[in-house]
């Protein structure tokens, strides 16, 4: 698989102990984006965060918070992004969802 130039970067921020039906949700985003042929999805545990609650989560030794933010990152054609995006709503009930134009320089993979 080859990707350059013009494509959208997905960015999707969600609390690690979301789930949908019973799994967790950031396992079931990468199976869709998977199941979708996105090229490649990487997800990325912060340390620290608040969302639209306005609660703090944090790791830290003194405080053990178990719902630590998640992002997860996909790129790829912008096609192929915008078709996957209704099934990513669909798992996703509290969170955010972005979408930014990126420039890939290079992307190779073999399968």
């Amino acid at each position: 698989m080859k990707i350059e130039g013009e494509a959208l970067l997905l960015r999707i921020f969600v609390g690690e102990e979301d789930r949908v039906d019973g799994k967790l949700l950031y396992k079931k985003i990468v199976e869709v984006l998977r199941e979708n042929d996105i090229a490649g999805a990487t997800v990325l545990r912060g340390i620290m965060g608040y969302g639209a609650s306005s609660r703090i989560h944090e790791a830290s030794i003194l405080s053990l918070s178990s719902d630590l933010p998640i992002v997860i990152e996909a790129v790829d054609k912008e096609s192929k992004i915008r078709n996957v995006i209704p099934k990513i709503e669909e798992c996703v009930k509290n969170g955010l969802i972005t979408l930014e134009k990126v420039n890939v320089i290079k992307y190779v993979g073999e399968k």
